[in-house]
């Protein structure tokens, strides 16, 4: 295959199934069944002679195809609503290009960027040379994680290390922790959610200072839901707070003041994004909670504290309600930390309970804000989140003044 044809199906491939895709498979749909339909109509009018000739070949492919788009863009707008699959290579299984290779990346610089704020010093330190420093653009890289300490099974994480990152001297960086939704893959924030295209973009507006970003796995399958917690469902709260953060930090060269961490996520990743920071503020005093549910769910409150902890028992509701947001907020003080909630205007069953972990959080004393943006529960809302809350989370993790 010529490099034309591979560039534009590797374009095809990854274009988020989402908004436009949805629209245009759909489009493609309804005017290939028309199209079928008015030529059978007309051969049919003619009395339906010679119906099995030799066109009538291309009347049956082009038949199979209008049955092939509209099954896709019936699956399409089904994907909308779960976000399953973000792209045609992830529905395929095909994870996004992994552009470099982390060992690589595990070398530490000759020298490091230390300052808070950082951006300053950094201009300071790259001087003239910034055109000939510094890449155009980051990388990003797979790697497992393993669940020491937590024995959770995690799939592997993908790291986003931006340009200030790639060079030498390197920036002492702050590090984001993003989670999915549940069903999900580290490929959604990736793929759909055009998170190296973010990042990039801020970078570009920053000498090329942006957060190494970590997208973890806080499920263990696709379709699993341990709800962010530690139970006979996997310890998914230590993996999150103790073996995520030893693991960047021996791994990597990045800022390792817990100030300088922030955690983040949508839907399910929301959710368990409060959730970790209000058990654990030392360790991720910053969270960022997209679309988030009040509280940890797998279908109603007595099946998911019996699937958490194997019964409805007095000591399986107070274990539930120990690590539930709403009750750490109502019991415990935040005030060293820092949250920004953000929901979609249209979604119905979400907003409600987002504006109220919100509220708590307020009473609590976490420094929060509210944003709402146009849409509903998808990445029409979720990927513009991120790109909304990133001076907001530079400026929180020491990035910028």
């Amino acid at each position: 295959m010529g490099s034309w044809p591979r560039g534009f199906a590797q374009d095809v491939v990854h274009l988020p199934i989402e908004g436009q895709f949805v629209s245009i498979a759909t489009v493609a749909a309804i005017a290939a069944v028309t199209v079928v339909a008015v030529v059978l109509w007309v051969r049919l009018g003619r009395g339906g002679r010679g119906f099995v000739r030799t066109g009538d070949t291309a009347i049956g492919a082009a038949g199979l195809a209008a049955a092939v788009l509209v099954v896709v863009a019936t699956a399409a707008q089904l994907n909308v609503h779960t976000f399953e699959y973000p792209t045609l290579a992830a529905a395929l299984g095909h994870p996004p290009v992994v552009a470099a290779d982390l060992s690589a990346l595990e070398t530490p610089a000759s020298s490091v960027v230390e300052s808070r704020p950082l951006e300053d010093a950094w201009q300071q330190s790259i001087g003239w040379r910034r055109s000939d420093a510094l890449p155009d653009h980051g990388n990003v890289v797979e790697a497992d994680i393993p669940g020491t300490a937590s024995g959770f099974s995690a799939r592997p994480a993908s790291i986003y290390f931006p340009p200030a990152y790639l060079s030498d001297p390197r920036a002492d960086l702050p590090v984001l922790v993003l989670l999915t939704g549940q069903p999900g893959h580290v490929v959604d924030w990736l793929a759909g959610g055009h998170l190296a295209r973010t990042m990039d973009t801020f970078a570009a507006a920053h000498n090329g200072l942006a957060p190494v970003v970590v997208v973890a796995d806080a499920l263990g399958d696709t379709e699993a839901n341990p709800m962010c917690m530690d139970s006979d469902l996997g310890n998914a709260f230590t993996y999150l707070s103790v073996d995520l953060p030893t693991w960047v930090r021996g791994h990597l060269q990045v800022a390792s003041d817990p100030q300088d961490w922030a955690i983040g996520g949508y839907s399910y990743g929301g959710t368990c994004a409060l959730q970790t920071a209000v058990l654990a503020p030392a360790v991720y005093p910053t969270f960022l909670d997209i679309s988030g549910e009040d509280e940890p769910r797998r279908g109603t409150r007595e099946e998911s504290i019996a699937a958490a902890f194997g019964d409805n028992s007095e000591e399986s509701m107070r274990r539930f309600d120990s690590v539930a947001p709403l009750t750490v907020l109502d019991e415990r003080c935040f005030g060293s930390s820092a949250g920004a909630f953000v929901v979609g205007t249209d979604d119905t069953e979400f907003r409600p309970q987002t504006e109220r972990t919100f509220a708590a959080a307020k009473v609590a004393g976490v420094d929060a804000h509210l944003r709402e943006l146009p849409g509903g529960h998808s990445m029409d809302v979720w990927a513009p989140a991120l790109e909304a809350e990133m001076d907001w989370l530079a400026a929180r993790m020491g990035l910028t003044s």
